[in-house]
């Protein structure tokens, strides 16, 4: 400063500011542990040799099913209003009373019960299910009949089911041979495949579905019964309990110990024929008797159709919280380590029947493509900011730096999703893919006025206080540029129940987007810029280099500009296709040249008009603002109704309006 004045004072921004500028190893170092948090998190499906990763759990679509839990009750052969009365009514009444229990809903079918205890969203999932099985524990004697007893269901989620596979004959080739029953694959199912997949890490449940479960079948015959003397109460008694093993203690011989037992356990139809029903006079009434005993399939309410054939197969289940992606690829895992050892058999014709585990429906699909989408946007975005400000800065470094803010604000995102227990789906994906287009503005800001400022003080040598003082000019507007893009979401958490569970993670994902695209653009790009920016240096560097005068040097920045641009944008019409497939990658690449052309030609066309508009708004004030007042009123008008919006004038004035 000249003598006898004072220093210029220096605000709080560009102290801030000057700081990361200066200390630009800072800035790079959070960068850096951000982009390796996110690398380690992000949900793509990236196979990085060497580094360890755990992905953010990844599903097609958010969980808005109520936080319920269910307890079911099986009372064979009772009516619905038996079941209604004995066990749904009591059931409900009782689990009314727990602490953070919002609503209890049943359904009594013949047979057997659901009670659904559906609880407030902020009770824990696993807290809930302890207070359920404390409070069927603790039932009092007599408030359900004897031997029902109520069993809580999964813990899962509605929307935990992520695969489905059928069981079906297949021959070393892969075609599909058959040669077994339908009882045969569900034994096969219900005792080696389900039991495998069970231990699967992941998987809540694994359910079973078609097919005929097999069973010993008693037909009482009436008049056999009759004439012997012989109760329906009797024969199930008899049936039963010839079905067990029994001990008698023990005896000793010759100094040894040995442990009596009978062993009765049912293992032929005519184990159950000889079962002794009662006596009559030292003659014995057995089972065969009075009836028929035969082994048939177990009565079933629903069936699994493939291609219009019965089939057998399984639902895999996922847990609540886990990460469903992992969970298939656990269960694939398994299946293929369970291939070799499932049953095989060589029919009549001497081709060799394996059953072979066939999926047919795999959630895997959905979420690569949910993924798919992001990264797919993101791509085109980052080529699409580069064209865009290469055209319109007319420098490649800035463009490239303007860029660059994207990735480490979607990874900064993903950083924030794994510790806030954010999961990745469509709405939560979605969410970053429309926060891209607006997390570079601020670096767009940041950039241009820095680049304006070197432009000017080509011949200044502290290029760090040249981007201190062009960062802190507009860091306040650009923080509240995008804080008030990010108030604008607040609305979305005031939702409750479903509808929060839906819109939640699309706004809680462009806010943490937001965020990281404007902690990067204010404190990580002023550095960088500081680091890789010239400005009029560049050219007077460049004019020296090749020899030329300034004018020509500038000159051949714009035409490798151009060049870039033109290389990219072509990068962007082979990505982006937005043809189709069908057209040629000509076709493509010409129509996103005339798409870019027309963007950026009115992007051009806008430069020149807008001051002379601006002009003409400012000399009529009043005129203009009419515009918008208009488009206000006649909005309030189609929402509310001219009555309700301009209720506060007076009737005759009201009525003489012509609507």
């Amino acid at each position: 400063p000249a003598h006898g004045t004072a220093p210029p004072r220096v605000g709080f921004w560009e102290r801030l500011l000057g700081f990361f500028v200066s200390a630009r190893l800072v800035p790079f170092v959070i960068a850096g542990l951000v982009v390796a948090f996110g690398v380690y998190v992000a949900p793509f499906d990236w196979a990085l040799e060497g580094v360890p990763r755990a992905p953010i759990p990844v599903d097609a679509i958010p969980d808005v099913g109520e936080n319920q839990q269910i307890v079911f009750t099986e009372w064979a052969g009772r009516s619905p209003r038996d079941v209604e009365d004995q066990i749904t009514y009591p059931l409900t009444t009782a689990l009314l009373g727990m602490p953070g229990v919002r609503t209890v809903r049943s359904s009594s079918m013949f047979g057997f019960s659901m009670v659904f205890v559906i609880f407030e969203d902020d009770v824990e999932f696993y807290w809930s299910r302890a207070r359920v099985l404390e409070k069927l524990a603790s039932l009092p004697p007599g408030t359900l009949p004897e031997g029902v007893a109520p069993t809580l269901g999964p813990d899962a989620t509605a929307l935990g089911q992520i695969y489905w596979y059928t069981l079906e004959g297949h021959d070393p080739e892969g075609r599909v041979v058959g040669g077994w029953d339908l009882d045969e694959l569900r034994a096969i199912q219900d005792w080696t495949v389900r039991f495998a997949l069970q231990g699967v890490p992941g998987v809540a449940e694994v359910a079973s579905i078609g097919g005929f479960v097999r069973e010993y079948q008693v037909d009482v015959d009436p008049e056999a019964m009759r004439a012997h003397g012989v109760t329906l109460t009797e024969i199930a008694a008899a049936v039963r309990e010839s079905n067990l093993d029994t001990g008698a203690r023990t005896i000793e011989i010759n100094g040894v110990e040995y442990v009596v037992r009978s062993r009765g356990f049912v293992r032929t139809l005519e184990d159950l024929e000889l079962a002794v029903v009662t006596s009559r006079e030292g003659t014995p009434i057995r089972v065969r008797d009075v009836a028929t005993v035969t082994m048939g399939p177990a009565l079933r309410a629903g069936a699994l159709d493939d291609e219009g054939a019965p089939a057998v197969g399984g639902v895999v289940v996922a847990r609540h919280r886990a990460d469903p992606l992992a969970t298939i690829r656990a269960v694939e895992e398994r299946i293929r380590q369970l291939a070799p050892g499932l049953p095989r058999r060589v029919l009549d014709d001497g081709t060799v029947s394996q059953v072979t585990i066939v999926p047919f429906y795999d959630r895997t699909e959905l979420i690569h493509e949910t993924i798919d989408t992001l990264s797919t946007a993101l791509g085109q975005q980052m080529l699409i900011a580069i064209v865009v400000v290469l055209v319109m800065l007319g420098s490649l470094r800035s463009s490239l730096l303007i860029a660059s803010v994207m990735p480490i604000g979607v990874l900064a995102a993903f950083g924030a999703m794994k510790l806030l227990g954010v999961d990745a789906n469509v709405m939560a994906l979605g969410g970053i893919a429309i926060a891209i287009g607006n997390m570079v503005d601020a670096a767009i800001v940041l950039v241009e006025n820095v680049s304006r400022h070197l432009d000017a003080s080509a011949s200044e040598r502290n290029r760090a206080a040249v981007v201190r003082r062009a960062a802190a000019e507009v860091a306040p507007a650009v923080l509240t540029s995008v804080l008030s893009t990010i108030i604008a979401f607040l609305p979305v958490f005031a939702l409750t129940s479903t509808e929060l569970k839906m819109f939640a993670p699309l706004a809680l994902t462009n806010v943490f987007a937001m965020l990281g695209a404007l902690l990067v653009a204010l404190f990580v790009v002023p550095a960088a810029a500081a680091s890789v920016l010239r400005g009029g240096a560049e050219r007077l560097g460049i004019a020296r280099v090749l020899g030329l005068p300034p004018p020509a040097a500038a000159r051949v920045m714009q035409v490798l500009n151009w060049a870039v641009a033109v290389a990219v944008a072509v990068a962007l019409g082979l990505a982006w296709l937005p043809l189709g497939r069908g057209a040629s990658a000509f076709a493509n690449v010409i129509f996103v040249f005339a798409l870019l052309a027309l963007v950026l030609g009115s992007f051009r066309l806008l430069e020149r008009v807008y001051p002379h508009v601006l002009r003409r708004v400012l000399a009529h004030k009043a005129a203009f603002l009419a515009i918008p007042l208009a488009v206000v009123v006649f909005g309030l008008t189609a929402w509310l109704g001219f009555d309700r919006t301009f209720g506060w004038l007076p009737a005759s004035m009201r009525a003489s309006v012509p609507l």
